[in-house]
């Protein structure tokens, strides 16, 4: 496996650089284009089949530029997975969880992480192609590690207060909280295409409809409540 580089602040381009691609010196704006792109990449081809020329090509940029700011290929890919968490997460803190009641909070975490998956399919596919990679490249990001220790502490505060308040179960662990919603919520999405081909009344020519969204979220608030929904 190559050695990764880890992208930090933005460099401004070397003068080389911008005189070979003719764009201007803004290269917060050129590294978010070229991670744009190379999600879209990543997740249609993986990290064997994705190439660096063709995202260049698509961004208007150059493959030199593209090593400038990234380092490498690898870097490249571990970049894009550390922006897809991390807006994944940036949306999730903005739910303000702590001011709903305990399973309203729980119910529209839930929702949001169901159609965060549904909307975006590149996600699921960038982690189905980090799980053929066995995790080696999240394996290597502090800032994944950080990212979902934060969502942890969320689904924690939420369950916590929950059983205080005599509306949860006790005895959850919140990363098996955590694990379920990821579960029916990735399975939803990753599993679209086989299922539609397999029980052709669940295809779905647009977004994935493997599970129904009010039947994954009954489904965990099934799982922590203390008594039975009816």
């Amino acid at each position: 496996m190559n050695q990764l580089v880890h992208f930090e602040t933005p460099k401004p381009p070397a003068p080389e650089l911008v005189k070979e691609t003719g764009r201007t010196n803004d290269p917060a704006r050129t590294m978010a284009e070229i991670l744009t792109v190379a999600t879209h990449e990543f997740a249609d081809k993986g990290l064997t089949g994705a190439r660096i020329d063709e995202i260049a090509a698509a961004t208007r940029t150059s493959k030199r530029m593209i090593y400038y700011y990234f380092g490498s290929k690898d870097g490249l890919y571990l970049a894009v997975l550390e922006e897809a968490y991390r807006r994944m997460r940036a949306i999730e803190s903005d739910l303000h969880l702590g001011d709903l009641p305990p399973m309203e909070a729980l119910q529209k975490l839930v929702e949001f992480t169901y159609d965060h998956h549904r909307d975006n399919e590149d996600f699921i596919r960038l982690v189905m192609n980090e799980n053929i990679q066995r995790g080696d490249y999240l394996r290597q990001s502090s800032n994944i590690q950080q990212l979902n220790q934060t969502a942890i502490r969320s689904v924690r505060d939420v369950y916590d207060r929950g059983v205080a308040q005599g509306v949860f179960r006790s005895g959850l662990d919140p990363v098996d909280i955590h694990s379920a919603i990821s579960a029916f919520t990735f399975f939803n999405v990753s599993n679209r295409h086989t299922f539609g081909v397999i029980f052709q009344d669940r295809a779905s020519p647009d977004k994935a409809n493997t599970l129904k969204r009010e039947h994954v979220v009954d489904l965990i608030l099934r799982f922590v409540s203390h008594q039975i929904l009816i």
